[in-house]
């Protein structure tokens, strides 16, 4: 069996430099047509319904899960789901988490489970290298709705869902994206700590407080009409927050009933206004990128811009020098 998956392991990057290789030099861009891209996939879903909601949502969140992972957390109930935004062709960056900080396998007696956050590509070479893909991982989610940048708030709600619909009981999750180092250390057993009693209602990062961009030019533009107040209310950086498993379908169900933002940290921030929740501020969470030193880096627990193979280095250098002193 072992060999079996290291084979199709071994193909499927090959298959992903291949693509990935003629992608860039000689396919145009194709136009996306049909509506379901995995036609031969067969999908597991649940219909997913809140009983308690009576008024019409104004954002439905009406998407099919193309890829879905819903026996995850059958087995065994997680401590901890991580929610990891990543693009089709980031395939070196997910491998990278898969080998240091987002194996499944790095605590003993502590269940985490991992996954892959993606939308549909307009290419269908892509979709199906991320569909063969995920059938050798199983770690990796997708919606029918086209992958962007404008779309990522769609992407966190997929995973809100999935939380919410399929993994309930799990005790926190984790939203970050593929450039991210996380100290996993830190985050479990001086943060989270498995032998208390899990919180609820609970949500943590780097908060923000800020106001709306107007400049067009800008990545974080945002319209006034379609949010005109001068400030935003508090919000965690998208590139890394905690919050307690409750906390999703919450999320979810409010998202339904408020409009729309791209804006994907700063839309969870509204809801969790809407919730009530306020968001608490850590100093471990980094939205910026640090130089490495072992000591640094054993102080927190996100530090944004990672690559692959800095992701690699880092993981290696801090699991072999547990045993020094800073």
């Amino acid at each position: 069996m072992a060999s079996k998956v290291s084979c199709l392991y071994v193909l499927t990057v090959v298959c992903w430099a291949s693509a990935l290789w003629y992608l860039s030099i000689t396919r145009p861009t194709s136009s996306y047509t049909s509506s379901k891209p995995f036609s031969h996939l067969t999908v597991a879903r649940k219909n997913f319904t809140f009983g308690n909601i009576r008024t019409r949502p104004i954002n439905p969140h009406s998407f099919e899960f193309l890829i879905n992972e819903p026996n995850k957390c059958e087995k065994n109930i997680p401590f901890l789901v991580i929610l990891i935004s990543t693009t089709h062709k980031e395939f070196d960056a997910r491998q990278a988490i898969r080998e240091t900080w987002g194996d499944e396998n790095n605590f003993k007696g502590i269940k985490i489970a991992t996954l892959f956050l993606l939308g549909k590509n307009a290419d269908p070479v892509l979709n199906q290298m991320v569909e063969q893909e995920s059938q050798i991982f199983h770690d990796i989610i997708v919606e029918d709705f086209i992958d962007s940048y404008h779309n990522l708030t769609l992407k966190t709600l997929m995973g809100m869902r999935w939380v919410a619909t399929f993994c309930s009981k799990a005790k926190y999750v984790m939203k970050t994206d593929s450039d991210i180092f996380v100290n996993m250390d830190n985050l479990i057993y001086k943060l989270l700590k498995p032998s208390t009693k899990p919180r609820r209602r609970y949500f943590t990062g780097y908060v923000i407080n800020g106001g709306p961009i107007r400049d067009v030019r800008s990545k974080w533009y945002m319209p006034r009409d379609l949010y005109p107040d001068s400030n935003y209310p508090p919000f965690c950086s998208g590139t890394g927050y905690i919050f307690s498993a409750d906390v999703a379908e919450l999320i979810y169900k409010t998202s339904l009933h408020t409009r729309l933002l791209h804006l994907e940290d700063v839309y969870v921030g509204l809801c969790l206004r809407k919730l009530g929740i306020h968001p608490f501020q850590n100093s471990g969470f980094n939205h910026w990128k640090m130089a490495y030193s072992l000591c640094r880096y054993r102080r927190v627990i996100t530090v944004h811009q990672i690559s692959p193979e800095e992701m690699h280095r880092i993981w290696n250098d801090m699991s072999s020098k547990k045993h020094l002193r800073c």
